[in-house]
């Protein structure tokens, strides 16, 4: 009998993925900025709109504001209405020239856009059947004052950060940013500058990953490469829990002999060693390390990528207090064949076709990040599922991770 330890079994993405979560609790502290400063950070308070918006009826058109009931008629043009000008009130029997944004004049319930009118005389006459109301965007049908513009928990994007200035807002209630050590370990890792001796490579997950990060809109404590030695690497962790919330760390992860971190982390902190039922990405660990979280991700750079985006993206967002951790996924129909699924949930680099369906990179090897590149989001397909060209699969585009 072979003495060979077991291979440990595998855990499936959402059982990690939810205890995971379960170890997180949002960070302390907020703070107020600019709400020109607030792009990618996550909204700590409710955000109330203190005003009616619009904050009066205003004409969505240039034209002429009168009554419905008078349009057969030809009206005088009593007043001329320019965007944020206070009108007097219309009476019966007359029209106003009125402009985009203008508020209605009180008396007044349509506006008629001018291509259907002719003037003649000082006189408006409408050409167009006309219908109560058009034209007119009332008083609070975007925001009504006192209900909730934007609730705690939303990432503000460029549309959010829109939608508070529409209420007025100069400064928001955000979370803090986490501080997060990244560094990677690895003797054939040399920086991209660097001559590349034989048996090296560069180091393209530091630059995927801090970027990445900073997307999350974390605050990135880089820590370079960190030699596969073990007092180094217990050096570098220590440095880091000091610095950090988060340490991040990509390679080093399995039980090779120059795989320095597990027995650094065990030393100097906690360590939960996962095998992930996914590909690729394989290799994953969780554990703490003094007051941070370590999380240890896959040195292949599509594995790392593919690690972060559905397991540390949540992990961050929650840390921050993000309301929606999960990325959307849309059913889309694949352009291809899979006659030899994986037994392992498997995310594949795939992009829109003309047709409207799915095309997949040829190689879907962890070590070609050009299929990441080349790709317009993951295909996840459950472990073992036959599919073929025509079938409905998930497709998660990137805009939903890489972000």
């Amino acid at each position: 009998m072979s003495d060979a330890p077991k291979k440990p079994a595998l855990t499936p993405l959402d059982e990690a993925l939810a205890t995971l979560l379960a170890q997180v609790q949002p960070l302390a502290g907020r703070e107020t900025l600019p709400a020109t400063q607030a792009c990618g950070r996550v909204l700590a308070a409710d955000l109330i709109s203190p005003v009616d918006v619009p904050p009066a009826d205003n004409s969505a058109m240039d034209g002429y504001a009168l009554r419905a009931a008078d349009a057969a008629a030809a009206l005088p043009v009593t007043q001329r209405i320019p965007a944020g000008s206070v009108p007097l009130a219309l009476a019966a029997g007359e029209a106003a020239r009125i402009f985009t944004g203008a508020q209605v004049p009180p008396g007044a319930d349509t506006v008629v856009m001018q291509e259907h009118t002719e003037l003649l005389d000082g006189r408006v006459r409408v050409t167009q059947p006309v219908t109560p109301g058009q034209h007119v965007r009332l008083r609070g049908e975007d925001l009504k004052a006192g209900n909730v513009v934007l609730p705690a928990g939303t990432r503000l994007d460029a549309v959010a950060l829109g939608l508070a200035a529409t209420a007025g807002a100069a400064e928001l209630t955000v979370t803090r940013r986490p501080r997060v050590a990244l560094f990677s370990t690895g003797d054939e890792l040399v920086m991209p500058g660097e001559p590349l001796p034989p048996g090296a490579i560069y180091n393209s997950n530091r630059f995927t990953l801090r970027a990445l990060l900073q997307g999350l809109g974390c605050e990135v404590v880089d820590l370079g490469i960190v030699p596969d030695q073990l007092d180094a690497t217990r050096a570098a962790l220590r440095e880091a829990a000091a610095r950090a919330d988060v340490i991040l760390t990509s390679g080093g992860v399995s039980v090779g002999e120059e795989d320095h971190l597990r027995p650094a982390v065990q030393a100097e902190g906690q360590l939960d060693l996962w095998a992930i039922a996914i590909k690729p990405g394989k290799p994953f660990a969780h554990g703490r390390v003094g007051g941070a979280h370590f999380i240890g991700l896959p040195g292949n750079p599509v594995s790392s990528l593919v690690t972060f985006l559905v397991l540390v993206r949540p992990f961050l967002l929650k840390l921050q207090g993000a309301a929606q951790l999960a990325p959307r996924g849309y059913r889309i129909a694949a352009g291809f064949d899979w006659p030899n699924p994986d037994k392992r949930r498997e995310f594949l680099r795939v992009r829109l076709d003309e047709a409207g369906g799915l095309a997949l990179f040829a190689n879907q090897s962890s070590g070609v990040l050009t299929s990441a590149f080349w790709a317009d989001g993951l295909l996840d397909n459950p472990a073992g599922r036959f599919f073929k060209a025509g079938d409905a699969v998930r497709f998660i585009p990137f805009a939903e991770l890489l972000s």
